[in-house]
């Protein structure tokens, strides 16, 4: 079996990033991915627009040229596949991990294609993939969903968004200008503080000018076939409701990171365990890289400030692949 010198776990830009490293260095490397190139980013809504500049969105210093400062999702979409494809990076598409282990100084992956051998692992895999679910009566009703694409849907429909960062922001304010009647259930006291500037002020107005109904500092109680019920500082109100955007947040796959070994605060942080300065796990050779590494905090790592990840983590790579080799031979 091949023993590659790096297997990257997930197909983001940090892991194409990584991927684009790697390659620099002159390591054998293979990405892999379990959905498509930036799987997440294709899951975002269809008119998402980033908080991030181009610029700031970059990797390896390949320019992003986007018609707005702030791109949006599909000017993404191209930018990091014309970065797969233009540098032939090894990647694996559509190829799930199942799991790692360390045995005699190597990794064994376990993909649902196949197996690989390395000598260095990065997880790379984000935290789109699993909601903050609610955990009330009637959330798994075909009517709830955790992920929002398109408001065309949701014309002419009373739609409830929970939350109050921006992508329930964001979907409220499109689900109101193609017709649905909204109502924003917000668990605090007043809409998020990081909701991206420009649109704050927006949903704030529409709220002001009851274009978009909004309850502060109310929960789910429960959801209905046609209702969702609330409990409010005025006690308990029943909205009459077609569908409901639970858009409440995503967390990492911590029990994957948990059955690799991998070290997590005892608190509800769940911060991995990592050299900041190496990016380095609890588990020699085994490294994080990207969102992964803030745990529950998700809003503390995006790309602009995780990309750097990619050259440290390389850089390590190379220096103890040196260390070893250069190591004094014993002839006896």
């Amino acid at each position: 079996m091949k023993i590659w010198d790096v297997v990257i776990v997930g197909g983001g830009p940090i892991g194409i990033a990584c991927g684009l490293e790697a390659k620099k260095k002159g390591l054998s490397y293979i990405i892999l991915e379990k959905g498509c190139i930036v799987n997440s980013l294709y899951n975002y809504p269809l008119n998402m627009q980033f908080f991030s500049s181009s610029e700031k969105l970059e990797i390896d210093e390949i320019p992003f040229i986007s018609i707005e400062a702030k791109p949006k999702r599909n000017e993404a979409l191209e930018y990091y596949r014309r970065i797969v494809t233009s540098n032939n990076l090894n990647i694996s598409l559509f190829e799930k991990v199942n799991s790692i282990s360390k045995i005699d100084g190597y990794f064994n992956i376990v993909s649902e294609k196949s197996t690989y051998k390395s000598t260095n692992v990065i997880i790379s895999t984000g935290f789109y993939d699993i909601p903050n679910r609610m955990n009330v009566p009637g959330e798994d009703l075909k009517k709830v969903t955790h992920y929002y694409k398109d408001p065309h849907f949701y014309s002419n429909q009373q739609v409830a968004v929970i939350g109050a960062s921006n992508s329930a922001i964001d979907a409220a304010l499109e689900c109101y200008r193609k017709g649905a009647e909204v109502s924003l259930i917000i668990r605090g006291p007043e809409v998020g503080q990081r909701v991206k500037y420009w649109v704050r002020p927006d949903i704030i107005n529409r709220i002001e000018e009851g274009s978009i109904k909004v309850y502060y500092s109310s929960v789910v109680k429960e959801i209905t076939e046609d209702e969702i019920i609330l409990n409010s500082p005025t006690g308990t109100i029943s909205l009459k409701n077609d569908y409901v955007l639970a858009l409440t947040g995503y967390m990492p796959n911590f029990s994957f990171l948990e059955k690799i070994g991998i070290q997590l605060s005892k608190d509800e942080k769940r911060l991995p365990q990592y050299n900041p300065e190496t990016m380095e796990t609890n588990i020699e050779n085994l490294y994080l890289a990207g969102v992964i590494c803030g745990g529950m905090e998700t809003h503390k790592w995006f790309i602009e400030n995780s990309r750097i990840h990619a050259k440290m983590i390389m850089n390590n790579i190379v220096k103890n692949k040196k260390s070893v080799t250069n190591q004094p031979v014993n002839l006896g």
